[in-house]
């Protein structure tokens, strides 16, 4: 393996393992109970806690990543950090609108909601209350192994 290789690893690594942690604190430690009750209501009350809720967990994970790219010395690209952290930010946004929707499976539910009943999970979706953040954490950390490998691109 090439050093530029091992170096890309290496970015890789270290940014999915700082953009995950990030993510925790962001989604549960950062973001505001009231954020976290109206960021799925259809309107602009929910269009105003999703963004209000993606804007800080955004900004915790560009503090949580400068802070590894200083003390790591990982030699990051801020072009492609901020793409990186945009690609999260847009699809934590396009998840987090579906809060309190996962089991409703009628034509006006979220885009992701129905997509998820279309893939055959509507019984999980109905018949488990814990199934919605399930799927809703899978989708956030999926998109999160992409975002690193964005960031941590040549």
């Amino acid at each position: 393996m090439t050093t530029n290789a091992t170096s890309t690893a290496a970015r890789f690594a270290a940014a999915y393992a700082v953009l995950t942690a990030a993510h925790e604190v962001g989604d549960y430690l950062v973001q505001l109970n009231t954020d976290a009750d109206a960021k799925g209501k259809r309107g602009p009350e929910g269009v105003a806690a999703c963004l209000r809720h993606v804007t800080s967990y955004t900004a915790t994970q560009a503090l949580a990543l400068y802070a590894a790219d200083r003390y790591l010395g990982l030699g990051l690209s801020w072009r492609r950090a901020a793409a990186g952290l945009a690609l999260s930010a847009v699809t934590h946004y396009a998840a987090d609108r579906c809060a309190g929707h996962w089991a409703d499976d009628s034509d006006d539910a979220p885009l992701l909601v129905r997509a998820a009943h279309k893939a055959g999970k509507s019984g999980w979706l109905i018949k488990d209350p814990r199934a919605g953040a399930l799927l809703d954490q899978a989708w956030h950390k999926g998109w999160i192994g992409l975002a690193a490998a964005v960031v941590a691109g040549r």
